[in-house]
């Protein structure tokens, strides 16, 4: 029940632990002193014929005690939650830096739904494990040895009894654990399925109507939804019975306490002073390992969480060291020299000795039949993932000695399906550059042939568009998207085919604003439409992650190669 990957997330905060430390002592000094004074006040009262102002004193001390515990208990719960909070805060900033700074390829392999799911629910399952378990712990490993070590100068008889039956505790928490700890995961896995699948069965909602399994879904949604409540009830099932196990050993040997003592009092053995000190103290012996065992379900379920936040969190992310040099050039030329690189930890080859020189203000498009490497060209330039031989050269400069952040301001990318976010028009195309004026705005707006619509909506540039561009046509996200590209006016442009899917109109009016928007820069343009690269500088054939041949598009079909190959078979299936 103890992970060390938790424990070490309070290297921190270590003095507000002690302080739960010191509370937890505090407390069961406390409970002591209770017992103490409450056996003063019944003894001298019924046994020393005591009048009220003779126990007055202890009556008030008794009280004073009494206030004390209580506020120490309050203000263990009070630290205790200000402790989980803080780390709960902090595991999830640096859970959605570890996304961030894994990238769209790495994340691309896991399910949106789960990973929402683990940074919502998971991340709050983490707080009781440091709200509840842990101080518990904590009081339920000093309370007991505090108390321990009073009685047994007392009552040896006693000491042995509680020294006895105390562990067994423990062990029947650890033996039941072991089986709420596979239900425990079993309930999180099916948890982050079934969010995973409703995030799917949201986002794919017009394909599921169109081919009319929309009910198919409620039914495995339901079906997923019952899984869930049958092993949640599992999981009641077992905090109830460890609950009921935990009290009925606590009750026996409090009980055998009890009936020790009396006997022991019975045959004068024992004062009745001595005998009620030992039966108060009885029960607050067991309190705490009471305590812990209904809490010993909530530190399970921080754990089930944990166990895959730190899976993510432990992903290995491309690290650059502090010595980063700054590219002071607006002209971009770029090379790749025999560069490799394979997905899924080197299993599945991507380039294998890739080589593509670009210079200076030239227009270069990289073609080639799908799965051939030109998206990993993309993303090894956009820093996403990094090659692992070879090199690629910014202006005679190592991408990899490079400013990420600061080579990143030099690139300009229009992919083939921009994504926007909830928010207005205005806030969209600010992405390009955030600091930019409204007439800045407009004038991309104007340059990307995004203007006009964008004055014919509701309330113009603040008008409110949906998540992903909801409300707006594919043409006029494409132009916000190129809008953005223009705005942000970077030297070195990557167009991820920006026209692909669109109506002829639309695809000549995009193109235009394409051209308008690549003249000055270096461009790389990732073709999967042929018609939209005839008038590059350099076409570049890629084939099974290597350079297969390049030239313009004279040069090319005249040779009558690979690339003769796809314009014929494109041409034929128009």
């Amino acid at each position: 029940m103890i992970d060390k990957r938790l424990i070490r997330e309070m290297k921190n905060y270590r003095q507000l632990f002690m302080t739960l430390i010191g509370l937890s002592l505090g407390t069961g000094v406390l409970v002591v002193l209770q017992a103490d004074y409450l056996t003063k006040i019944i003894d001298g009262v019924f046994l020393g014929d005591l009048d009220l102002s003779a126990v007055y004193p202890w009556m008030c001390m008794l009280l004073v005690i009494m206030i004390l515990r209580a506020i120490f208990v309050w203000l263990n719960e009070h630290f205790s939650h200000k402790l989980a909070v803080s780390i709960k805060s902090n595991l999830r900033e640096r859970l959605a830096k570890q996304l961030l700074a894994l990238g769209p390829v790495h994340i691309s392999g896991e399910q949106s739904g789960e990973l929402i799911n683990l940074m919502v629910e998971g991340v709050e399952n983490i707080e009781p494990y440091f709200a509840k378990f842990l101080p518990q712990l904590c009081t339920a490993a000093l309370v007991p040895l505090l108390i321990l070590g009073i009685v047994t100068p007392l009552d040896v008889t006693t000491a042995l009894i509680l020294l006895i039956t105390a562990p067994l505790i423990p062990i029947f928490m650890i033996l039941i654990g072991k089986m709420a700890e596979r239900l425990n995961k079993r309930q999180w896995e099916t948890l982050s399925r079934l969010s995973a699948h409703f995030l799917d069965v949201l986002q794919g909602l017009t394909t599921l109507k169109i081919f009319g399994r929309s009910v198919d879904q409620v039914r495995v949604i339901a079906r997923m939804s019952n899984e869930f409540r049958d092993i949640t009830l599992s999981v009641l099932k077992v905090a109830f019975v460890s609950a009921l196990v935990l009290e009925l050993v606590a009750t026996i040997s409090t009980a055998l306490v009890a009936v020790t003592v009396g006997l022991r009092l019975l045959y004068y053995n024992l004062t009745f002073s001595q005998a009620f000190f030992l039966l108060l103290l009885a029960p607050e012996f067991y309190l705490p390992l009471r305590h812990l065992g209904t809490q010993f379900h909530a530190g399970m379920a921080g754990m089930s969480a944990a166990e895959r936040i730190y899976k993510v969190l432990s992903k290995p992310v491309v690290k650059r060291d502090g010595n980063q040099k700054i590219l002071p050039q607006d002209k971009i030329c770029l090379e790749f020299k025999d560069v490799y690189f394979a997905y899924q930890e080197g299993q599945r080859t991507a380039l294998k000795g890739f080589n593509l020189t670009i210079s200076s203000g030239e227009n270069v498009a990289l073609v080639g039949a799908s799965g051939a490497g030109k998206s990993t060209v993309a993303n090894l330039l956009l820093g996403f993932v990094e090659a692992q031989s070879g090199e690629i050269l910014i202006n005679n400069e190592r991408l990899d000695e490079l400013d990420l952040s600061a080579w990143l301001e030099k690139v300009a990318y229009v992919p083939q399906s921009a994504h926007l976010f909830y928010g207005t028009v205005a806030d969209n195309i600010r992405f390009g550059r955030k600091d930019a004026e409204q007439h800045e705005l407009e004038s991309a707006a104007v340059d990307a042939g995004a203007h006009d619509f964008i004055i014919g909506l509701p309330q113009g540039y603040n008008t409110l568009i949906g998540e992903g561009g909801h409300g707006l046509s594919g043409g006029e996200k494409r132009r916000i998207a190129i809008a953005r590209a223009f705005l942000k006016d970077a030297p070195f442009l990557i167009l991820d085919e920006a026209t692909a899917g669109l109506d002829a109109k639309n695809e000549n009016e995009i193109q235009s604003a394409l051209d308008r928007l690549a003249s000055g820069r270096t461009v790389l343009t990732i073709a999967h439409r042929l018609t939209t690269v005839y008038n590059a500088d350099k076409i570049v054939v890629i084939n099974q992650g290597r350079t297969a041949e390049s030239g313009n598009h004279a040069e090319l079909i005249g040779s009558k190669g690979l690339y003769y190959d796809l314009v014929t078979a494109y041409r034929g299936a128009e």
